[in-house]
């Protein structure tokens, strides 16, 4: 286990909050920066609502990711881990603990769409591929789910 993963803190975090400002600045970095996203795709209307996580490391905020809950499935995405800390375990960290919250508010059925890059890493969580390949702010995904 690397070290950032032991000492990684997964909470929830409200959006307006010091904390949610963070991963929105973090989301920045990486998708609008990195990535190329257009900022004005990044946010949207469901963050005021969504559940947002942060991992915390060394008193930084280090990941974020996001769940917003819909009555057929709990939908996450922007997940976002800071370039240096990637490879390290933040990204699976994240998504256990949120969908460990899900599971215990009730919710069983998640979808997410995942960068091609990446699906690796949520077939480790249980999720599955399906439908054609899509493109989202330019940049081709795949929708996954674990039901």
């Amino acid at each position: 286990m690397s070290e950032v993963l032991r000492k990684a803190s997964v909470i929830r975090v409200p959006a307006a909050s010091t904390l949610g400002r963070a991963a929105l600045a973090l989301r920045h970095a990486v998708f609008v920066v990195e990535q190329g996203v257009p900022a004005d795709e990044e946010v949207d209307e469901y963050d005021p609502a969504a559940t947002h996580f942060v991992a915390i490391h060394e008193g930084e905020v280090v990941g974020t990711l996001r769940v917003v809950l819909l009555p057929e499935h709990a939908k996450i995405g922007r997940v976002a881990v800071r370039q240096d800390r990637r490879g390290s375990g933040i990204a699976r960290q994240m998504l256990t603990a949120a969908m460990a919250h899900c599971r215990a508010l009730g919710v069983e059925r998640f979808f997410l769409a995942a960068q091609i890059d990446k699906l690796g890493l949520y077939e480790k969580l249980g999720f599955t591929a399906f439908g054609p390949q899509f493109m989202d702010a330019g940049i081709p995904h795949l929708a996954m789910k674990t039901y």
